[in-house]
């Protein structure tokens, strides 16, 4: 029997009667109101054939004959009151559970489960119980309040407790769960306190409802506030991730490179085919193909980026116009090289398990490790590009050829081979971007036709070369977008977003950080 006995040892410590024939009937036997109330009985003691026999009845292997109730499973009958093994009649037949019995069915083994050894398994039943908690189960629900030892764990059982309390016939426990559920943070709690109140028939709990309600409003409310935050500086991460490689390409050397977008798709397919390699050769060290990912996907985007400036966009330097045509008809191209390689269909792309889950602040604001990861690695490429720029000979070569090309020739640099290294920089950049969301998104030939757009906003609010500039803009649209998406909408938003940095810009030209020195009066 594969799950009769599964929940045996969960009980050890709550034995206090064996399950009776009598119950057993009454569980199966009869209408919904009658079997539910045989249910709640034996609730109250349960042991060890308690849980198998619940257990059975969720997974429809319980039969009937004669009046004698059977578990069954495989051709072998079990007597749930003595485990003994019985003669299985031909004439046996299922026991029928409605919804309504299958609710409760479930309600109750995740009350047994509270007793689990496993956290995670204790955890999961709090959470099941949270929304049909009432007072049948208080008993069993005190009792794995007091064993509890995992702080996180006892303090929502506490909040399942109070909900059990909320339907109680007597007044005072009413105001004690009423008391206790104002310091809730779950979402669910609005939704049992406005039920409640709606029947409520004493004024005083009324009155205690009410303020607790609006309690729980308010904690909701900083929930709504500071997930809106979180997604804007999610999403700023993103897009700054995006416009930093903008930033060198177009912000330092003045390419108006529409492929952008299309070098991070080739970042993104890097790594879905390194992806592809582990779970073919490595399987046993997926979690670890994304550590893998990054440097290729940085490397195919900034070789793909270095072919693209030697073949096209060096003979297109000074002439905007034709550089934006040229690059636009690259990225057409780049798309349905991508389509003839992997298909039109968006690929799939996993998340290694680490990256899987999340950390829930309340009730109503859970951070997933993938979006708060994203926002590391945005931090680490800001830092990095930024020290290479400031600090390393490439970076002074780079800063000098883009404020004056003829002098710094004259002094020795070889201003081809550095716009070349520039070039091949931004787009690994892309690249880079491109890993990263294909983490949080789909990955398809036209996965950068939806940043590209928002990566020269970003970057010309910002400042033409002005990295810095860069990063206030990213994070900036990123929260407000977010914040105005709660207001009006995500159509609305992006037009709000839209006419904002139109008017920013024609107060401001030079953006949030002007250019200084000989650049700025080119």
């Amino acid at each position: 029997m594969r799950h009769f006995l599964a929940i045996a040892a969960l009980l050890l410590a709550t034995q206090v009667h064996a399950l009776t024939a009598d119950e057993v009937k009454g569980i199966t036997i009869g209408e919904t109101d009658s079997r539910i109330e045989a249910l709640a009985k034996a609730m109250a003691t349960p042991d060890d054939k308690t849980a198998a026999f619940l257990q059975a009845m969720s997974e429809d292997a319980v039969k009937v004959a004669g009046g004698k109730v059977l578990m069954v499973k495989d051709d072998t009958a079990l007597d749930p009151v003595t485990n003994a093994e019985q003669a299985l009649p031909a004439d046996a037949e299922d026991v029928i559970n409605n919804n309504r019995m299958r609710g409760e069915i479930d309600s109750a083994l995740a009350a047994l489960k509270l007793f689990s050894k496993d956290d995670t398994m204790r955890a999961a039943a709090v959470k099941q119980l949270q929304s049909d908690a009432d007072e049948s189960k208080l008993p069993l629900i005190e009792k794995a309040l007091a064993a509890e030892q995992n702080p996180a764990i006892k303090d929502q059982l506490g909040m399942v407790r109070a909900a059990a309390l909320l339907n109680s016939a007597d007044k005072t426990k009413r105001l004690e769960a009423a008391k206790l559920l104002a310091t809730s943070v779950q979402a669910n709690t609005k939704t049992m306190l406005l039920a409640r109140l709606a029947r409520e028939p004493d004024s005083e709990t009324k009155a205690a409802l009410g303020n607790a309600l609006r309690q729980v409003e308010s904690t909701l409310a900083w929930g709504d506030k500071l997930g809106a935050l979180f997604s804007g500086i999610s999403l700023g991460s993103i897009l700054l991730l995006v416009a930093l490689g903008l930033a060198i390409t177009y912000g330092l050397m003045g390419v108006i490179n529409m492929a952008h977008g299309e070098l991070m798709m080739i970042g993104a397919y890097a790594t879905y085919v390194v992806q592809g390699l582990f779970q073919k050769y490595l399987p046993g060290a997926f979690d670890w193909y994304l550590l893998a990912a990054v440097p290729v996907a940085f490397l195919a985007a900034a070789l793909m980026g270095a072919a693209l400036e030697r073949t096209v966009i060096r003979f297109l330097y000074g002439r905007p116009l034709e550089t934006l045509l040229a690059t636009w008809g690259i990225s057409l191209m780049l798309m349905q090289l991508v389509r003839s390689i992997f298909g039109a269909q968006n690929v799939g792309v996993e998340n290694p398990s680490w990256m899987s889950g999340g950390v829930q602040v309340l009730g109503n604001l859970s951070l997933p490790f993938n979006r708060l990861v994203i926002i590391g690695f945005a931090l680490f490429v800001l830092a990095t590009v930024s020290w290479l720029i400031s600090k390393t000979r490439l970076g002074l070569f780079v800063r000098g050829v883009t404020q004056n090309r003829p002098i710094a020739s004259c002094m020795g640099v070889n201003t081809a081979r550095i716009d070349t290294y520039a070039f091949a920089l931004g787009s690994g950049i892309a690249g880079l971007a491109g890993c990263a969301l294909s983490q949080v998104g789909n990955v398809g030939p036209d996965l950068g036709q939806g940043y590209i757009v928002d990566a020269f906003m970003v970057v010309v609010l910002g400042g033409v070369g002005q990295l810095a500039g860069t990063v206030y803009a990213a994070l900036g649209l990123g929260i407000l977008n977010k914040f105005l998406e709660g207001l009006t909408g995500a159509v609305l938003a992006k037009i709000a977003v839209l006419v904002f940095i139109i008017i920013f810009i024609q107060k401001r030209p030079q953006g949030i950080f002007a250019m200084k020195g000989r650049s700025a009066e080119a």
